[in-house]
């Protein structure tokens, strides 16, 4: 892999890590530090890698140049000689010696204290996720300002001001009392299904699909059930969906890179222990008693994972998606509802109920209306097709729509 394409894949995977371990070590008051000296390492990377190549196993060079950096701004800097270094050496006699702890054991550790940390109640919640989804999931400011439908220094903004408060809080980086945890959980759950999100239909790339961000998603959201504090039925429903939705991956994309639509996806490449998964997980989540959004959701993606072709299967995913509309409204979840509505009461009713959404702008909502149109309005389906198209970011979604233009020629 060229150094263009690794460099920003290991900034997603690897910086979030770095950073964690760092702030655990450092608190919350020195985040900034944290974030300059694991900027710093990348930055090292991308002109070292430039010069003498790529490294034999880059992720081992990024560690172990962070370790060096942490341990020269220790050493440089009076304001850690004198308040950091000294607590560091009462916990590490042999500070001399004493090794940056990267393994991942203490990475995981760190991130799960770290993400409820950023999460914090003192907080905005946006700018909590938003904070979260920079720092413990290596987002740019453009991918973060996608995801809030908003500009790049309204995003700067809000960050530095989380960080602003963080700061004066001092807050601890350790999992909250067990009372607090279900409020908390909350928007740790939001982070992660933005990002599996993120992954599953990036806005901002030219690829559809990122596994690493879904993979990353999951391990992060694993992280939560490994924990008993945090294995609430809420993070079992969300791991349900995330593997129901990763079982079709090699479906969803074809060979050179373009988007499979559900209706024309290889059901043989479903990925059956996937499936399972994410039906054990559905189970487990049945196990308290409020039914959120994630168990929805999960359900939904449930009977979409299923063979059988018949009507109690969209009938079911109506009824889902209504239910789903009155816990939380959402204009793309309304949208989702009416190709279920098409499948139970066919294409016309539920063209005259996409309309109603007047989801202007929005790529999908043309795109869907195209797709409905196809079976009895040729003229109307190419019109709300090429609006779809001329919104189009990604070139893998413009390939899907001029396809699907051909086939009304």
């Amino acid at each position: 892999m060229q150094k263009e394409e690794l460099i920003p894949q290991l900034f997603k995977t690897e910086y979030r890590k770095i950073i964690s371990v760092l702030c655990k070590l450092f608190g919350i008051v020195h985040i900034e530090i944290a974030e300059d000296i694991t900027t710093d390492t990348f930055l090292l990377a991308s002109e070292t890698w430039g010069l003498k190549g790529v490294p034999e196993n880059p992720t081992a060079w990024l560690y172990a140049v962070a370790k060096n950096k942490t341990k020269d701004y220790l050493k440089r800097h009076q304001t850690f000689s004198e308040k950091i270094v000294p607590d560091l050496k009462y916990n590490h006699p042999a500070f001399e010696e004493f090794e940056i702890d990267l393994s991942n054991e203490n990475i995981s550790d760190s991130q799960l204290k770290m993400i409820f940390a950023v999460c914090n109640p003192t907080v905005p919640a946006e700018a909590q996720i938003g904070l979260a989804l920079r720092i413990l999931c290596g987002f740019g400011i453009d991918e973060i300002a996608d995801a809030f439908l908003t500009n790049k220094e309204t995003i700067n903004k809000r960050l530095f001001r989380a960080k602003e408060k963080l700061r004066t809080e001092n807050t601890a980086i350790e999992l909250p009392d067990e009372q607090e945890i279900p409020e908390r959980l909350e928007n740790v759950l939001t982070t992660i299904y933005l990002l599996f999100n993120e992954g599953y239909h990036s806005k901002s790339h030219k690829i559809n699909l990122r596994k690493e961000l879904c993979l990353e998603a999951m391990r992060l959201n694993y992280s939560l059930l490994e924990n008993e504090r945090t294995n609430k039925p809420n993070v079992n429903a969300l791991m349900a969906l995330m593997c129901f939705h990763s079982s079709r991956f090699e479906a969803r994309v074809g060979e050179n890179g373009e988007q499979i639509l559900y209706e024309e996806q290889n059901r043989n490449l479903w990925n059956e222990g996937l499936i399972a998964k994410g039906n054990y997980y559905l189970i487990e989540s049945a196990k308290g008693q409020e039914i959120t959004k994630y168990h929805l959701e999960a359900s939904i993606s449930y009977w979409h994972c299923t063979n059988i072709e018949n009507s109690t299967k969209w009938e079911n995913i109506l009824q889902l998606y209504n239910q789903l509309l009155q816990i939380e409204y959402s204009p793309i979840t309304a949208l989702n509802r009416t190709y279920a509505l098409s499948k139970v009461k066919g294409n016309e009713i539920a063209v005259k109920e996409a309309l109603k959404l007047d989801l202007k702008n929005n790529q999908f909502y043309y795109s869907l209306l195209g797709n409905l149109y196809a079976s009895f309005d040729r003229k109307n389906a190419i019109k709300n097709y090429a609006l779809a198209y001329k919104l189009a970011k990604s070139e893998n979604d413009k390939a899907l729509i001029q396809n699907q233009l051909l086939k009304l020629q």
